[in-house]
């Protein structure tokens, strides 16, 4: 069977510049990582602004499953197939994280025929951006740890230090830590924690900022702890954020690649869709969309988490509208969510199939109703979805509102998804977008979680303890009510049970603890028993990966 790194290790890429030409970027304003990957400098990126915008498609999925739903492998073979038809198109996608990479997720590069290369290169470093992140971000770690050695002028409570550590990895055994054990000379013991690199609020920053005086700006609003009266601490008051702009100002700049078909695409930034807002950054997605007349980007996971953070954080920070959004299904990940057990998802079910359509039925509903977005149901097609299964799909989605696009992307590349970039043109041109956030600025944090989880989630009330809700209302009162919420809870379900597949009503969704991102400008509200660590399966895709004699990686998917 062909592998999707053996596929993308026998593409004939061209020379970055010459995709970079396709735009009308000279190779003066590329800075190239070898033949294949570049940064496009800011100072060329300035001279769009008065550039009127292309078409922005938002690329959403179901709740995902263990099957696997494309959603990466969609954004490229839909960018290919408009770039086919004659739509000068560019991908926006987010640079891949280690921890997934060598975890259970794997790769973030797309598959089949539908995949931005150098895989290889982009799955393991790529331009070192998320390794600037983590720089940043553990810089500030150790110079409140250092302040506080010297002699804590700001008086800085160690007990509500509130700024942690992060690695791009997965590792459970960092979760909780104790730092500044060996006496005097190594500063004061305190416990700590570390999240995943993709997790820190610099990365979100680094997302959000349109220029590298607003990323400074941001990261000097980052509240790192509180002293004993609980007034707050910023990284500014340790003079960080100058240091931590320099170990970012190069990151900043959007990474460009190529899919298997020679087309251009921007990968930059990071964050999980899970712990995070899930989008790409905003510098590259503006700037595509001055280069190019449709921009094709994704929200990380579900529509519940991914496109609901794009819209209502993403859009609102940025001014960015979507025209239209494109939600990946797949046959076998609606029979999953009907019930079916991972083994038995290559037979024909349709009464598991049809149970299963709840999902995507209320993600449909969510885009159209809450979001004020039109939508088409994109179809990953796999070898085994029969006829019966694809009929009843249609049939039922049918009375939805919604068309359905059966998309072969991953076998043909982008002749496979020429029906679907179609159907997205004559979407685009027929049908206008009513977009609207799922909430006002004004309401308050509760209310606005509130909203979430009843409208979006299906859930009967948000529940948490005395001490998070007392939290929370210091939050509105400290003058962040108007902040966006980013909620943190499992991709896999509506809820925050990962094992409530389908779409579950009339649950509870459980705020565990509440984090401020001020530089980001969003509160974190973390639900159920998701982790901003996470840990590694019992046999992790590490295992698979290797390297043979002349270099050449093999096992990365």
């Amino acid at each position: 069977m062909t592998t999707d790194i053996a596929i993308a290790q026998s593409a004939k890429m061209l020379r970055i510049a010459q995709v970079a030409q396709k735009l009308g970027v000279e190779e003066e304003y590329m800075e190239p990582y070898g033949h294949w990957k570049a940064k496009i400098s800011l100072e060329f990126l300035e001279t769009l602004k008065d550039k009127p915008n292309g078409k922005l498609i938002l690329v959403t999925a179901i709740n995902p499953t263990p099957a696997g739903e494309g959603k990466t492998t969609t954004t490229v073979g839909l960018g290919d197939a408009l770039n086919r038809i004659g739509k000068q198109t560019i991908i926006c996608l987010r640079e891949p994280s280690l921890g997934p990479v060598f975890g259970m997720k794997g790769g973030a590069a797309g598959g089949g025929y539908s995949q931005v290369v150098p895989m290889d290169d982009i799955n393991l470093h790529f331009t070192g951006d998320i390794n600037a992140v983590a720089l940043a971000n553990n810089l500030l770690a150790a110079l409140i740890d250092n302040h506080v050695h010297h002699g804590n002028e700001l008086g800085i409570d160690v007990r509500r230090i509130v700024w942690r550590r992060v690695i791009d990895m997965n590792d459970r055994a960092l979760r909780n830590v104790t730092v500044g054990l060996g006496g005097p000379g190594n500063g004061f013991p305190r416990t700590d924690g570390f999240d995943i690199a993709v997790a820190s609020e610099v990365m979100a920053i680094f997302c959000l900022a349109t220029s590298i005086e607003d990323l400074k700006e941001r990261l000097g609003r980052i509240v790192v702890a509180y002293t004993r009266d609980r007034k707050p601490i910023l990284a500014k008051d340790l003079n960080a954020q100058g240091a931590m702009t320099a170990l970012l100002k190069d990151a900043i700049k959007p990474n460009m690649v190529q899919t298997l078909e020679n087309n251009p695409a921007f990968i930059h930034g990071g964050p999980f869709a899970n712990l995070a807002h899930g989008c790409n950054s905003v510098i590259a997605t503006a700037s595509a969309l001055k280069l190019a007349d449709y921009v094709v980007t994704e929200g990380g996971f579900g529509a519940d988490l991914g496109a609901e953070k794009f819209v209502d954080i993403k859009c609102r920070k940025s001014g960015l509208r979507p025209d239209c959004a494109v939600i990946v299904t797949t046959v076998r990940g609606l029979k999953y969510h009907g019930g079916v057990a991972l083994n038995e998802l290559t037979k024909e079910n349709l009464d598991a199939l049809e149970k299963g359509m709840a999902n995507l039925e209320r993600h449909v509903s969510n885009i159209r109703t809450h979001y004020g977005l039109p939508c088409i149901v994109a179809i990953n097609h796999f070898t085994l979805d029969t006829d019966a299964e694809i009929k009843l799909l249609r049939d039922r989605m049918a009375t939805q509102g919604a068309p359905v696009v059966v998309s072969r992307h991953w076998a043909e590349g982008s002749r496979g998804a020429e029906d679907l970039a179609k159907a997205v043109v004559n979407m685009v041109e027929t049908t206008p977008s009513n977009f609207k956030f799922v909430y006002e600025d004004s309401a308050t944090l509760w209310e606005k979680i509130n909203i979430i989880a009843t409208k979006l989630y299906g859930a009967k009330e948000v529940i948490t303890d005395t001490a998070v809700r007392n939290q929370i209302e210091q939050l509105q009162q400290d003058g962040y009510g108007h902040f966006p919420i980013c909620v943190a809870k499992t991709q896999y379900s509506f809820s925050s049970d990962p094992a409530l597949r389908g779409a579950p009503s009339g649950h509870s969704l459980n705020v565990r603890e509440v984090r401020l991102a001020a530089g980001a400008e969003y509160v974190v509200m973390i639900c159920g028993d998701v982790m901003t660590m996470p840990g590694l399966p019992k046999v992790p895709s590490s295992y698979g990966i290797d390297v043979d004699a002349d270099g050449r990686i093999t096992g990365l998917s």
